[in-house]
């Protein structure tokens, strides 16, 4: 199935809406642990939206979650 750059950027936006959102409920993490997922779950979007393909997903969202960690240190 082909997506359209339009269509693309809607379903990366409603990614991040979603993401972000479900971390509302995350109030018992710390303040590393909320970076690291948000870094994922920004990553993963961005990834997804570069690459269009399940490997560039897995890999955007490892990178946003090192990255996230070593933010919230």
């Amino acid at each position: 199935m082909k997506f359209t750059r339009q269509a693309k950027a809607v379903l990366t936006i409603a990614a991040i809406v979603t993401t972000v959102s479900s971390l509302t409920a995350c109030d018992g993490m710390t303040r590393r642990q909320r970076d690291t997922a948000i870094g994922a779950g920004v990553g993963g979007a961005a990834g997804a939206a570069i690459g269009g393909n399940a490997l560039s997903t897995v890999g955007g969202a490892a990178a946003g979650g090192l990255i996230g960690n070593q933010v919230g240190k």
